[in-house]
Order: C-alpha cells, then sequence, then structure tokens
C-alpha cells in the first residue's frame, strides 16, 4: 500500500468510494456508515476537484498493489492547523490499518506544513468513531458545530451535530 497525493484523475474513482463507505446499503459492510443518520449522497466529483484545486487542500490515496484506491483523506490547512475530514477506507477493507495509515500521513503532512495542530469535526452520535479517534490521541474540544443546513451532504434523518475534535502535534 502506498500513500499518494490524489490528482483530478482520481476524482470519479473517489467519488465512488467515498459515496460507498458513507451511505446506502454498501457502507453497512463497514462500521463507519452514516446510512442510518443521511440520505444522498456524501460527496460529489465537482466538491472533489475544488478539493484537489484549492491551493490550501489536497486528497490523500492510498492505494494498493494493483493502484486501486482503496482510501482516502481531505486535509485542509487553516492559519495554524489542519483541518482534516472525509477519511475513508472501502467498506470490505474496514479495521486492516489503513485509516490508521491514512491518519498518520495526514498527521506527517501536518507536520511538514507547519501546523500544530489536527481539527476534525465529527457527528456527535458516531460514538464508536469519536472512541477510535481519542484511540489515536485526539481529544473533544467541548465544541460543537450544527450540521449544515444545505443538503450538499447529505439530507437528514434526524437531528445531527458536529463535535470538534483537536490533536496537538
Amino acid at each position: 500500500m502506498k500513500i499518494l497525493q490524489a490528482e483530478l484523475t482520481d476524482v470519479a474513482a473517489i467519488c465512488a468510494l467515498v459515496n460507498s463507505a458513507y451511505r446506502g446499503d454498501t457502507s453497512r459492510k463497514g462500521w463507519t456508515t452514516e446510512a442510518d443518520l443521511l440520505d444522498g449522497i456524501r460527496i460529489d466529483e465537482q466538491m472533489l476537484e475544488d478539493y484537489i484545486e484549492h491551493k490550501n487542500s489536497c486528497i490523500l490515496k492510498c492505494v494498493d498493489d494493483a493502484n486501486a484506491i482503496i482510501g482516502c483523506v481531505y486535509l485542509k490547512q487553516e492559519r495554524e492547523h489542519l483541518y482534516l475530514g472525509m477519511l475513508t477506507v472501502l467498506p470490505e477493507l474496514q479495521a486492516k490499518g489503513i485509516g490508521k495509515l491514512l491518519l498518520r500521513a495526514s498527521e506527517e503532512r501536518a507536520r511538514q506544513k507547519g501546523c500544530k495542530s489536527i481539527v476534525m469535526t465529527v457527528i456527535t452520535s458516531r460514538t464508536e468513531l469519536i472512541e477510535w479517534y481519542k484511540r489515536h490521541g485526539y481529544k473533544e474540544t467541548g465544541e460543537k458545530q450544527p450540521f449544515p443546513k444545505s443538503e450538499r451532504f447529505g439530507k437528514p434523518k434526524q437531528p445531527l451535530e458536529f463535535l470538534v475534535m483537536e490533536k496537538s502535534l
């Protein structure tokens, strides 16, 4: 497995990966599904293109020996910290260390950029995911943020909010 920076030619594959891991029946094969929380898609190709083309952000991809994309993470530098989002692993390959590998690569990138911390938001009801991040050194900041009212990230099936988590580097 290798971690590489995604390019525009990867957009369709990353879009399919992210949507399969977060929404719909395919996502239920893994433990990171949001299918019971949200309807709709998690991301579209235009958003991914914007992420890749933005000067302060990138997507790291994890590829297998055949160069198939099996995981990814979105990173955006925001002054002294790096925002981490959309950490994704192919549902059939979850719990095999790929997420940890992407997390470590994200932390290394943050250090290279001179960031003091990594910040992320996690849906508050995703307790198993919050605990996973805590085991990797992330802490609850006490801050919560509303889930976006726009359906661009999906249509909530229940009231949702984000918990802000952070890891000092």
